[in-house]
């Protein structure tokens, strides 16, 4: 039996630090989470037969939704694309805007939900071991593209969904999520990987 199933309480490599305990920590870690995700968009490359880029967005909703936890790494998220939508260059290659959430808008609305769900899997301890540590980024990843490749189906045709919005960026996505499942364990292991948080 692996050790996220036992009956204790776990928190996010954030949890360990004095800002999450007062909301205007919470709201700075908020906001470093949203500038993060912000900085690696724009490692951004475009490919000429996809709408989608490859960029360091799907790393950084990773390693900020595992950080963070769920709740607080989700808002990371919501005002990373509301920071985008008023018009901040934030997007991948430096874009904003309503209209960046067109064919592509599926993978921002699907960050969300990703940064939650791996998130919420840190806090209950999936990020300890690098087995759960990957799992827990390649279901994030799964439901960033359940999201996403539908979403990208209504404007490209739903026979074009899969090749062009999934199946380019697996090889990336799988060094992403190795790299992010890996350093989860590596910082809990730095910091002593205390096992708990208190309220």
């Amino acid at each position: 039996m692996i050790a996220v199933t036992e009956n204790r309480r776990f928190t996010a490599l954030a949890g360990l630090t004095p800002l999450k305990k007062h909301w205007a920590g919470q709201l700075a870690l908020v906001v470093a989470g949203s500038l993060v995700v912000a900085l690696l968009a724009q490692v951004s490359i475009p490919l000429p037969f996809t709408p989608v880029p490859v960029t360091g967005q799907t790393l950084a909703v990773l390693l900020v939704g595992g950080a963070l936890g769920g709740w607080l790494g989700g808002l990371s998220l919501v005002l990373y694309l509301a920071e985008g939508a008023v018009g901040f260059p934030v997007f991948a290659g430096h874009a904003s805007g309503l209209a960046s959430f067109g064919a592509t808008g599926g993978y921002l609305v699907g960050f969300v939900v990703m940064a939650f769900v791996v998130g919420r899997l840190a806090e209950k301890g999936w990020d300890r071991s690098i087995l759960t540590s990957i799992l827990a980024m390649v279901i994030g990843e799964a439901i960033l593209y359940a999201i996403a490749v539908p979403w990208l189906g209504v404007y490209v045709g739903f026979s074009h969904a899969i090749p062009m919005g999934f199946l380019p960026f697996i090889l990336g996505d799988a060094l992403k999520m190795l790299i992010a499942g890996g350093l989860f364990p590596a910082a809990w292991k730095l910091v002593g990987s205390r096992p708990s948080a208190k309220d």
